[in-house]
């Protein structure tokens, strides 16, 4: 069975794949339905000798001669076979999900064509998009992180604006400000870039914490406030970030709290010999990125593909024992010695958003433990903190993650 195209959304996806790809269209053997109760069985006979049940009242199921038993219980009626409308509307159900993925798989080709080698954050995009979440991407300067962005925009015909963070910038050059029309003599309202569906926010770490503040309200309520205000932003709308990961001088470091609203963290690495030897063949033979069109990026989605992957995520059955998994990946990071802040309950809530989402995507209506793992270091590892002497002497997030990965039992 295929995975739709959709490969692994960063390098620890790689080791997970291939169990979260196994079937796309059966149920999973080791995860039924939950139990509701005890199995029903046949009453147990009678001991011997012992005394009769207790004759009912008159009229409660007696019979014409006094004192006869009670009627036994009625059998519960057999369940009835689906019908064949209802069998219509779950292929149609089914049709129509498999034509959704497609069209997303198809995005990550188009993309392909303008971006070489990092299909993985393509992946972790789109998952992004599918569950209106944020998402910080890191690299040094020059992996095409914009031009990844600008991309994925076009092929999905959504909008995209980009702001450059700088230490000059302010709140109101992101959400837009009141401005006074001389001619009706009145303010009127100029939307700011924030008013798009992707906010590239370039080198975030660049401005002061007053305007990176400015984002949190237009990343959790999905709105802006301008003069006492609320003003919606469209749908769908997330936050692509970028930062640098090794030029810290001249930046602000993002506060945890901001880092939070971060749903998934990518990390963009540079390119195989074999991909920048492409890029450059790319460039040679014209290519340019300013011009997606010449470069035979086309739209081959939209904003109703992602609504309606959506709600087919919700979808997504999770198994109980699935769900504990969770919760207790979670709760070993709050117990890890060489972890400071480990991860709040909203990113348990958002490590169950991303596995449901890349079940999907890989074909399957239901989450395995393998999922979890696949999405665990892209939706956790930015919202721990190392205590200074674990990184002192080395120790990473990832390391953690995946040590406490091996020692929680995973369900069977």
């Amino acid at each position: 069975m295929t995975n739709d195209g959709f490969g692994p959304a960063d390098n620890h996806f790689a080791n997970a794949q291939s169990a979260a790809v196994e079937d796309a269209t059966g149920k999973d053997q080791r995860f039924g339905p939950a139990p509701t109760g005890a199995a029903a069985g046949p009453d147990p006979a009678p001991a011997a000798g012992a005394a009769p049940d207790p004759v009912p009242a008159s009229g409660a199921g007696v019979g014409a001669a006094g004192g006869a038993a009670p009627d036994p219980d009625p059998a519960p009626a057999p369940a009835s076979p689906p019908t064949r409308s209802s069998l219509a509307r779950e292929r149609a159900a089914e049709d129509e999900s498999a034509l959704v993925r497609e069209r997303l798989a198809a995005v990550r080709t188009e993309v392909g064509k303008a971006v070489v080698g990092q299909d993985g954050a393509v992946t972790t995009l789109l998952i992004g998009l599918l569950t209106r979440g944020h998402v910080l991407l890191e690299g040094v300067p020059g992996v095409a992180k914009t031009l990844l962005v600008r991309a994925l925009a076009h092929s999905l015909s959504l909008e995209t604006k980009r702001i450059q963070f700088t230490p000059d910038l302010m709140p109101g050059d992101v959400t837009g400000s009141l401005i006074y029309d001389s001619r009706s003599a009145e303010f009127s309202f100029r939307p700011g870039p924030v008013f798009t569906n992707l906010l590239l926010a370039d080198e975030i770490n660049r401005t002061p914490p007053k305007t990176q503040s400015a984002l949190l309200e237009a990343m959790e309520e999905r709105q802006v406030t301008v003069d006492g205000e609320p003003r919606p932003l469209p749908d769908p709308f997330i936050v692509i970030a970028t930062q640098n990961p090794i030029e810290y001088e001249g930046t602000y470091a993002l506060p945890e709290a901001q880092l939070d609203r971060f749903l998934l963290k990518a990390t963009l690495p540079l390119p195989a010999r074999d991909s920048e030897t492409e890029i450059l063949a790319r460039h040679a033979a014209g290519f340019n990125p300013r011009d997606l069109d010449a470069a035979g990026v086309q739209r081959v989605a939209g904003r109703d593909d992602l609504a309606a992957a959506r709600t087919q995520i919700d979808r997504v059955a999770v198994h109980p024992a699935v769900i504990a998994y969770m919760v207790d990946i979670c709760r070993a990071t709050r117990n890890s010695p060489s972890i400071a802040l480990g991860v709040s309950p909203r990113g348990a809530t958002a490590l169950l958003a991303t596995s449901r989402a890349w079940a999907w995507l890989v074909g399957r209506n239901f989450v395995t433990p393998d999922d979890v793992k696949a999405l665990t270091h892209a939706t956790l590892a930015h919202r721990i903190s190392l205590r200074p002497e674990s990184a002192m002497e080395g120790v990473t997030v990832d390391s953690v993650l995946s040590t406490i990965l091996n020692s929680i039992p995973v369900p069977r």
